[in-house]
């Protein structure tokens, strides 16, 4: 049987990450509730956007949520924050393609519930306190809404139905990108309406972060690179607050300001807000509501794209991309029509541009750093055994001890 999973990393790579990831109460968790301990009691936690209720979910805690085809970004932050539960007003696979963000959910030991409807919304208030057992969730002995009780093996049936579809939305895909190629042939063939900034890209390399896929892992294995090239630090969106998390400050941040951080808004980055065409950017007023200032670039492509485009206009020799999509189904992911603007902008600086993503998963050392320091203790030993051991060690010693008085004679004058 093929792996439901659709993107390029396995089900069974995805279960081996998580476990390495996950702290030892989760993953208990998840087996008590494979052993049949009956409902989830806890929390209630509302918000139609899945995003905005990870950042306040606490471990344990039932997460109700809006979100059609909930994508693996929104699932691996739930399972991040030790949901209790989650209960979904919408169905969680509507079979336009496979997502697989169920399946991490219930991988990992979280019941999910599906397609309850909207009037959970207004039946329960946040900080309530429900029980999820089976089909239904309880507020006391009352029961607030009925839903689809998700299982592994009805996931992966419906997994395998929405492979079916996929081939409807590759024909969607092909009609945006001829209409994209249309409304925005000036932006990508000649640079029109690339705006002007204060950050001097020319002649460096630029390192744009989105927060996708397996950025942190890739950031913490281009620190070598970042701290020998200096590139311009791009943050898009929340790929500012992932260059802070990692210990960076970027130099500029681009997108919409709808998922980034106060914190990464005023943290001295250059700011670009992504536009809409006709030049609305309702990032623009949050900005101004800090007291922060911003350049303003209206196009129709996603916010990763511009910055590639921007990077590029602007003069960078190379352009390294980490957590970007690429794929159709990472887009569909995203919500998006389409992927026509991301496939043009690459074809435009795919001579500049290196894909780090899933760096991280290309090698791995083998050789731990302990077995790295036994060696070199090995070594010195050797060493030391060796010269003492040599008629030259009645020559060499003394040389040695006088030099290792004077360090200590220097260390000692530090500090009197």
């Amino acid at each position: 049987m093929n792996d439901p999973s659709p993107t390029t990393e396995s089900a069974a790579e995805w279960r081996a990450r998580l476990n390495r990831k996950l702290p030892r109460r989760v993953l208990a968790l998840g087996r008590a509730r494979d052993d049949g301990r009956a409902g989830v009691s806890a929390t209630v936690r509302l918000d139609r956007r899945t995003k905005n209720l990870t950042k306040r979910l606490q471990p344990g805690e039932v997460a109700v949520i809006d979100h059609v085809d909930l994508d693996r970004v929104s699932a691996e932050a739930l399972v991040a924050c030790q949901a209790g539960a989650v209960v979904n007003v919408a169905p969680s696979i509507s079979g336009r393609y496979p997502n697989l963000g169920p399946q991490i959910l219930v991988e990992a030991g979280i019941p999910l519930l599906d397609d309850v409807g909207p009037e959970i919304f207004t039946k329960l208030q946040e900080g309530d306190q429900v029980r999820v057992e089976g089909s239904a969730v309880f507020r006391g002995e009352d029961v607030v809404t009925k839903g689809t009780e998700q299982t592994a093996e009805s996931v992966q049936t419906a997994l395998a139905e929405a492979k079916a579809g996929l081939a409807s939305q590759l024909e969607a895909f092909v009609a945006n990108t001829m209409e994209y190629v249309k409304r925005e042939r000036d932006l990508l063939i000649d640079g029109v309406g690339v705006p002007d900034i204060g950050t001097k890209i020319a002649g460096r390399h630029a390192l744009i972060v989105v927060r996708g896929y397996h950025y942190r892992e890739d950031i913490a294995t281009l620190r070598p690179y970042i701290r020998e090239y200096r590139p311009v630090l791009i943050g898009v969106d929340g790929g500012a607050d992932a260059l802070l998390e990692a210990g960076y400050r970027p130099d500029m941040i681009v997108g919409d300001m709808d998922s980034v951080s106060d914190a990464a808004l005023t943290c001295g980055a250059e700011i670009v807000v992504h536009a809409y065409r006709d030049g609305r950017a309702p990032g623009l007023k949050r900005v101004h509501e800090l007291g922060q200032q911003a350049v303003v670039f209206p196009a129709t492509a996603t916010s990763e794209d511009i910055a590639m485009l921007l990077a590029d206009d602007k003069g960078a020799t190379l352009i390294v991309a980490v957590g970007t999509h690429a794929n159709m189904v990472e887009f569909l992911d995203k919500g998006r029509a389409g992927m026509a603007s991301t496939f043009l902008t690459r074809l435009r600086v795919g001579s500049k541009l290196v894909d780090a993503k899933g760096v991280s998963r290309l090698y791995r050392s083998r050789i731990s750093t302990g077995s790295l320091l036994f060696l070199v203790l090995g070594a010195f030993i050797a060493i030391v055994t060796a010269v003492a051991m040599s008629p030259a060690g009645d020559v060499i010693s003394p040389l040695l001890a006088d030099r290792w008085h004077a360090f200590v004679f220097w260390l000692t004058g530090l500090f009197t």
